[in-house]
């Protein structure tokens, strides 16, 4: 899981660098653009750093780094939490982190982006490998400000034994997930991976706030009529 941290963070980074070497006259744009917009708005309301300046900052800084309990006791014991300011209390461990709880944490109290591992089993897919403590996954979630999480990724369960107590554990039918079951039983090794919110990272890059800003294909009703 560990390299598997490594290499998602290292992908980001050189993802942005590469943008910023070649296309800073568009960055440069979007930057001046988003600017003037916020003339207007009051300061609490503003980006904290310019576009270019937030680019530098995350290529060139290494990710906060935390397993889900530190978030937890972290956002349990935040501002914000003691005054039910969040939609979402985080009162006991084992909870989902919402949006709210991720950018409180990347934009409040880090400033910066951050990678939780740790995950609660139960809250995870079953085919996340178990932790020696028996109660959190080795999983990953790496979360930006102004995104959230924008890259989400474990290590893969390859023991056997472990993977059919977990397909029981989740009520979940043998004979639904016997192809993948198979993989396991005649041998496999140790794996990992993630996936990557496309426009969530162009989001990042270009400032943009609404999502459907930076689709690279229309996805809104009755655009694609065949």
């Amino acid at each position: 899981i560990h390299g598997n941290m490594d290499l998602a963070e290292d992908f980001l980074k050189e993802v942005i660098k590469y943008v910023m070497e070649t296309c800073p006259d568009d960055l440069q744009f979007l930057s001046d653009r988003i600017t003037q917009e916020e003339k207007g708005l009051p300061q609490d309301q503003r980006q904290p750093m310019e576009l270019l300046e937030k680019l530098k900052f995350a290529s060139d800084n290494d990710f906060a780094r935390i397993t889900y309990t530190e978030a937890f006791d972290i956002l349990r014991n935040s501002k914000p939490n003691k005054k039910k300011k969040f939609q979402y209390p985080v009162n006991e461990w084992g909870v989902d982190l919402q949006s709210e709880h991720e950018r409180f944490l990347v934009e409040k109290h880090f400033q910066k982006p951050v990678i939780i591992t740790g995950y609660p089993a139960k809250i995870k897919a079953f085919y996340m490998k178990l932790n020696e403590d028996g109660k959190t996954v080795a999983a990953m979630d790496i979360l930006f400000p102004g995104i959230g999480e924008i890259v989400g990724g474990s290590q893969r369960e390859e023991r056997y034994d472990v993977l059919l107590q977990k397909v029981k554990d989740f009520h979940i039918p043998e004979e639904s997930v016997w192809w993948y079951l198979d993989t396991r039983k005649f041998g496999t090794v140790e794996h990992s991976g993630f996936g990557l919110g496309f426009e969530r990272l162009m989001m990042f890059i270009t400032g943009m706030t609404n999502v459907r800003d930076v689709i690279p294909f229309p996805r809104t009703p009755k655009n694609c009529e065949f």
